[in-house]
């Protein structure tokens, strides 16, 4: 059986709106207005304290890594209520999932995101059950590019970590999957869809509806 392990954030649903309206609303809490554009989504895919960094340096306000870390409590709060306001599925994205299962694929979920918000979107993007396993940026002390939590997340998904295959969007999932030995398809239309080709995985996709034909290929 096939295992077949998705990157959330910028893989399976655009969520860079509601990722920097979040650090947006932790500077205008402070005062400071909303710093962070749709132009920053590539840095919204690394996580809240780079786009924490990025707003204080474009303000000019000199947070260290102390003052960042005191922040991201905040902008996972914000975050958590109002996770799902212009979010959104990618094209074709629970189908493809849907064409898995239904093959007799194993699917899972492997995230740097924490577990409980990448749990909570899935549920109100209503394809939680889609999934057979969710591995977050905080289930284990380790995160993506360390090939542990795409181990992990073959073990739990159910199907043969041997023929294991990570769909993401970065380098990071580029490099999680060369680390944990098991090939990467990397979507075009992601947040870095400018330079994912330079990153030379297995197979790349400009559409969901490609995704079967690309996963015949790097798992024959």
């Amino acid at each position: 059986m096939r295992t077949v392990l998705f990157d959330l954030d910028g893989t399976l649903a655009d969520t860079a709106d509601d990722l920097l309206a979040a650090a947006n609303a932790v500077f205008e809490a402070a005062g400071h207005g909303r710093p962070l554009t749709r132009a920053d989504a590539p840095v919204a895919m690394l996580g809240g304290r780079p786009m924490l960094r990025l707003g204080a340096a474009r303000l000019g306000l000199g947070w260290d890594g102390p003052a960042v870390d005191a922040r991201y409590g905040d902008l996972l709060d914000a975050y958590e209520g109002a996770i799902a306001v212009h979010t959104r599925l990618f094209p074709g994205a629970a189908a493809a999932v849907e064409r898995l299962r239904a093959g007799g694929a194993a699917v899972g979920i492997c995230t740097n995101k924490p577990a409980y918000l990448a749990d909570r979107l899935l549920a109100q993007l209503g394809v939680r059950d889609l999934f057979g396993a969710l591995v977050g940026g905080d289930t284990l002390p380790v995160r993506k590019p360390d090939p542990a939590p795409v181990h992990l997340a073959l073990r739990e998904a159910g199907g043969a970590a041997a023929r294991g295959v990570l769909v993401g969007d970065t380098a990071t999932d580029r490099d999680a999957a060369r680390n944990a030995g098991i090939p990467c398809v990397l979507v075009t239309f992601g947040a870095e869809a400018a330079t994912v080709g330079a990153l030379a995985p297995e197979a790349l996709i400009d559409h969901f509806d490609a995704l079967d034909d690309a996963l015949a290929r790097v798992l024959p």
